[in-house]
């Protein structure tokens, strides 16, 4: 199997948990404990409940694929485990800018925290976003650095 391959299967992998980490994240603590929104704002408590449920089911499934892909290349000794986790942070990321850009203010799902002045939730989301991003891609940098420290 081409390395590449195994590199990118094990990027992929590390990208659906960091996916469903963040979604687990943001609907236990803004959804749950917070309640300062729900997936689905533009209509009942109950119809808000069962958005949040789909999200739930959503990010349990993300997880479990993740994992279970990462376990299958583990066990075939194909997993990168530095791109798997540069997956994981690029995951997380792309999932938090994608809710604050795409959900919060293009498809007006829902908004961070119902309060005057949203600027600065949305400055902090999307911040927490890019900073997780740029982790991501500095540790995809190193992988490949890795990499091809090993096939020299």
């Amino acid at each position: 199997m081409d390395t590449r391959y195994s590199h990118t299967r094990s990027l992929r992998a590390g990208m659906l948990l960091g996916i469903g980490i963040m979604a687990a994240v943001d609907e236990i603590i803004f959804h749950q404990l917070l309640a300062w929104h729900h997936f689905y704002d533009q209509s009942t408590t109950d119809v808000g409940l069962m958005a949040d449920g789909l999200l739930h089911a959503a990010e349990l499934l993300a997880i479990t694929a993740g994992f279970f892909m990462l376990l299958h290349l583990s066990r075939a000794g194909k997993l990168s485990k530095h791109h798997s986790v540069a997956g994981f942070f690029l995951g997380a990321g792309g999932f938090q800018l994608f809710d604050g850009l795409v959900n919060h203010k293009v498809l007006r799902l829902h908004q961070i925290r119902y309060v005057d002045n949203i600027l600065p939730y949305d400055l902090a989301w999307n911040a927490a976003a890019l900073a997780l991003l740029a982790v991501g891609a500095w540790l995809m940098k190193q992988a490949g650095h890795r990499t091809n420290e090993s096939t020299t």
